[in-house]
């Protein structure tokens, strides 16, 4: 693995604005979101502007993709994320919510999820993955994906290959009647296969006009999680698999999660509608 030293916590740059014009979600300026009451299963003018809100969060999130290499800070990515969101009639979603104060999550290496983008400046040999969830016409899309920073050793190379298709696989399960647990089941039968860990405590979720609606998607076997997955239902999926332990340590923020052990993790995400037939992604660029 790369010999590249742990990170430390860097400095916030100043909150972005966001012009007025924009539609903000209801738990802007708020310590917490309502609780979501609705469905689970959106209609069809729902998923439309869902998707939307998912093609906007995709391309921001290749737009601030572009700018990773040495040099670089987290901070930067958040700037070009946020920007492509506004320029787009879009709101961050994770602006704000619950008091997060950056329009993305930059999570470098050790960094399992909900990094803070600040001053840390990316290294050749980092991974670093951008998790970039945009708000429009009243609902959210979300997404993630780790990308490579220069030139990455072999082991984390393969560690984000592999994360990826322990994605792909989960969305290929998704079929109407199976019981939500089948997304986890695969996810860590692929992982175990290389000896990853996979992360427990944070899920995939329910998505709509709420960030998270209150459906849980394990991305481990979980014979607890046994809801039977219907046609209309939008949800996450977002694997985190590590090079060791699922176990992990919260930073004095309240919100970076690194890994216990401190080995790399690597995490993508897709919003999905369930089909018919099987799931349709809606955060395609």
């Amino acid at each position: 693995m790369s010999g590249q030293s742990l990170l430390v916590p860097g400095e916030l740059s100043p909150t972005r604005s966001v012009p007025g014009s924009i539609r903000r979600p209801e738990y802007v300026g708020k310590p917490a979101p309502t609780p979501y009451t609705g469905p689970e299963v959106q209609d069809s003018d729902t998923i439309e502007r869902m998707r939307i809100a998912g093609r906007i969060a995709a391309q921001a999130m290749e737009e601030a993709a572009k700018h990773i290499a040495p040099g670089v800070t987290t901070d930067e990515l958040d700037r070009v994320a946020h920007e492509y969101m506004c320029d787009h009639g879009a709101y961050p979603s994770t602006l704000g919510y619950r008091g997060f104060p950056k329009s993305l999550c930059a999570s470098v290496n050790e960094v399992i999820c909900h990094g803070i983008p600040d001053s840390t400046v990316l290294r050749d040999g980092d991974i670093v993955n951008l998790d970039v969830t945009a708000y429009i016409g009243g609902v959210h899309g979300d997404n993630n994906a780790t990308y490579l920073c220069g030139d990455v050793d072999e082991e984390s190379r393969l560690l984000v290959e592999r994360t990826r298709e322990s994605l792909n696989r989960a969305i290929k399960a998704v079929k109407p009647g199976r019981q939500i647990n089948i997304i986890g089941r695969v996810i860590e039968s692929y992982a175990k296969r290389f000896g990853y860990g996979v992360v427990r405590d944070f899920t995939g979720h329910g998505i709509n006009s709420s960030f998270h609606s209150g459906l849980i998607v394990p991305h481990y076997d979980s014979p607890h999680h046994t809801t039977v997955i219907q046609p209309g239902m939008t949800f996450t999926i977002e694997p985190m698999l590590t090079l060791g332990t699922h176990e992990y340590d919260m930073w004095d923020d309240g919100w970076t999660v690194v890994t216990k052990d401190r080995k790399r993790t690597a995490q993508f995400e897709h919003t999905l509608v369930v089909t018919e037939t099987g799931a349709d992604i809606l955060t395609l660029p």
